[in-house]
């Protein structure tokens, strides 16, 4: 089945609650953010041992061993990205579809290079993955995202990235962004 592009710009998420997964902006501090994406890709981790986690549910929604898939390397792009905001040394995450550089800019605010989470879908195969795999991968880039967060100094919460598009994250609210698309993805295969 195809994939279908999902053309939302998700940043509202950090103004205000999401209706579909409950995520609450405001109740999440930065101190919670490494445990709590340890907890929740350990529950998308857990859903690859479903005899379906390779079955979509519909047309339309990708499989369980997809949306890992996705969030392992979300968690890949954002141990990236949480470097780029802090201005700490960044590794190349290796995901297909990206290109790991920070782009600089006049103002001096490192801009993050380009995702396209469709094109590495397709690239990578997330559906013909391996789901014992995936729960490992899933496991390690969580605790690297984890540790990436836990190991930015206070003073550097406040540092500014920004994506191509414009959108201006600190490395707090990139956090929270980050925070959001791993519990919502949990969200997304309940069941």
């Amino acid at each position: 089945m195809p994939f279908v592009p999902d053309v939302k710009n998700w940043t509202w998420v950090l103004e205000r609650s999401c209706l579909e997964c409950g995520f609450d902006p405001e109740s999440v501090t930065y101190a919670a953010v490494p445990d709590l994406a340890r907890e929740y890709a350990g529950r998308l981790a857990a859903t690859l041992g479903r005899p379906d986690a390779a079955v979509r549910p519909n047309d339309s929604t990708w499989s369980a061993l997809e949306y890992a898939a996705h969030v392992r390397d979300v968690c890949r792009i954002f141990t990236y990205r949480a470097a780029i905001a802090a201005r700490t040394d960044a590794v190349d995450p290796k995901v297909p579809g990206f290109d790991a550089k920070g782009l600089d800019s006049a103002d001096g605010v490192p801009v993050f290079s380009n995702w396209d989470q469709d094109v590495t879908a397709g690239a990578d195969q997330y559906d013909k993955q391996d789901p014992r795999k995936v729960a490992g991968e899933l496991s390690d880039a969580a605790e690297a995202v984890a540790r990436a967060f836990a190991s930015v100094p206070e003073a550097a919460l406040g540092n500014q990235a920004r994506r191509s598009d414009g959108s201006v994250f600190t490395v707090e609210s990139l956090a929270v962004y980050f925070l959001h698309d791993v519990i919502h993805h949990v969200h997304d295969v309940r069941g």
